[in-house]
């Protein structure tokens, strides 16, 4: 199966059918599927073949998603790339995958056409938001196509790549995640399956769509002949509620910036959001603080906490009716997958011991684009002789039941007065503390401690809190050696593209 296979579907059942909600826009999937046609022919006129590599370097909306399907029909491999990326960083990535097209909005230019001139690769760029182009142009710069029909789709088997998606790159330099049909459609079905998600769902997506959290809301509604809305982003939350109320969203998919961004704003009990039954977190943990408001804004919702990385898409979920019991828990691994942990030689841990997280299961990539050392420190022999299991590169503990629980990433844990401290202990129990918005904990060099502990915090409008309160408030809730040695107040914290707090330079 394809990971397009679902939408033609429904395009031959129910053309009718609404699939896409772009402001005032509304397309069905007959609609879509004329638009995904259009982009295809002219690919195709400009020699895209199987397996070439399209970049989508798009805000979101319906020209994103007609470039994913678009590179589908043809047996391209599409790369969906954030706008707000810089130059240097998009030519890195149009480089180093050997791009031959790139779809993009005019309004870009600044940012792409320095990146393509720096790209031999790229051979065809598609513009959205311009009429018309000089001709003669080489890379050929085409104005959106609005009609046209591709021609037959390729052999393709799922096995082939599907999309390369690069990562943050937060610690280095981009590295392009290869993922086949299979692995997509696998992480499609086994998510959408343990959401319970409906063809009468209509799913708000603010995410970006380059963030495969973002993504897969798009792939799994066309998996089930579902709706959804698309926002361009979360950067001005009253929009957002206004157009879920508008549309009578049921599924609200978020990241804990944003659901911090929603906390923070006085007036929800304004908004009419009785529709909404679903709640769903990943890239972060939700703090227990979260998770109590979150249920109380939205009482009718069932809140689901996830774990995942791009590699694998999806790896836990922990069911709602385990919220009260095990609160802090990621969960368990998801249908059509398997998980454990191991030490630092590799060797299975029991229940109530702590080491990385593995995972096994058709939704693990391919490996890295052109990255075999790369490669070869994540994807590593597994139990059967002949396959290969992703080891995550992220430490979680267990209970005695087996469930998960986030400590940290390997390269994250901070040495403090000989002890190992898990960042994400400390920032749940600052989080925990009255008028705290958003905190990020790192270690940074001590001559005596080895690393000493410092929280970078910010308050909600109107609080007011002192270093030593934080401090006294850690000792009071964590053993004194994870209490932060300083604390600084900033007016906000970086973030990465998909809205996860960045730490890298934060010392």
């Amino acid at each position: 199966m394809l990971l397009q296979d679902d939408f033609e579907g429904w395009v031959e059942r129910d053309a009718d059918r609404l699939a896409l909600v772009c402001g005032p826009e509304r397309y069905t999937y007959g609609d879509v599927h004329g638009l995904a046609q259009a982009v295809a022919a002219t690919l195709r006129e400009g020699g895209i073949v199987r397996g070439d590599r399209v970049a989508l370097f798009l805000d979101n909306g319906v020209e994103l998603v007609a470039g994913v399907l678009a590179s589908l029909t043809l047996g391209a491999v599409f790369m969906p790339i954030n706008p707000s990326t810089k130059e240097d960083k998009l030519g890195y990535m149009l480089r180093d995958a050997r791009a031959s097209a790139l779809l993009t909005h005019d309004s870009l230019r600044s940012v792409w056409d320095p990146a393509v001139t720096s790209s031999p690769s790229v051979r065809s760029v598609l513009v959205a938001g311009q009429a018309e182009w000089p001709s003669g142009n080489q890379p050929a710069i085409l104005p959106w196509p609005r009609d046209g029909v591709a021609a037959a789709a390729p052999d393709t088997i799922d096995q082939d790549l599907a999309a390369i998606i690069y990562t943050s790159g937060s610690t280095g330099l981009p590295k392009g995640v290869m993922l086949s049909h299979l692995n997509m459609v696998s992480a499609a079905r086994s998510v959408s399956t343990y959401l319970g998600l409906r063809g009468t769902d209509v799913i708000m997506c603010a995410l970006p769509l380059s963030f495969d959290y973002g993504l897969y809301q798009v792939l799994m509604a066309f998996r089930l002949g579902a709706c959804v809305v698309l926002e361009r982003n979360f950067s001005f939350p009253v929009e957002v509620l206004n157009s879920m109320v508008r549309q009578q969203v049921t599924v609200f998919p978020g990241v804990p910036t944003m659901f911090s961004m929603l906390m923070a704003y006085g007036n929800l009990t304004t908004y009419d959001l009785a529709s909404l039954r679903m709640i769903t977190n990943t890239a972060a943990a939700l703090s227990e603080t979260h998770i109590r408001r979150l249920r109380e804004l939205f009482p009718q919702a069932q809140l689901f906490s996830m774990y995942g990385l791009t590699e694998c898409k999806r790896v836990t979920y922990l069911p709602p009716e385990q919220l009260d019991i095990r609160p802090t828990s990621v969960g368990r691994g998801m249908p059509n997958e398997e998980v454990w942990l191991v030490d630092d030689e590799g060797r299975r841990l029991p229940n109530g011991a702590t080491g990385e997280l593995v995972i096994r299961g058709s939704n693990v990539m391919r490996g890295y684009w052109e990255k075999p050392e790369e490669t070869a420190a994540r994807l590593k022999p597994g139990p059967i002789p002949g396959e290969m299991v992703l080891y995550s590169g992220d430490l979680f503990r267990t209970d005695s039941d087996g469930w998960l629980y986030f400590v940290a990433r390997r390269d994250d844990i901070i040495k403090s007065r000989g002890e190992k401290v898990s960042p994400r202990e400390v920032e749940n129990a600052i989080s925990s503390l009255e008028g705290v918005y958003e905190v990020a904990v790192i270690g940074i060099p001590d001559d005596v401690l080895g690393q000493a502990i410092k929280a970078f915090v910010t308050l909600t409008p109107g609080a007011q809190l002192t270093e030593r309160e934080v401090i006294r408030h850690c000792l009071a809730h964590l053993e004194s050696f994870m209490a932060p040695k300083y604390v600084e107040f900033v007016e906000s914290l970086p973030k990465t593209g998909t809205g996860k707090i960045k730490k890298t330079g934060l010392a």
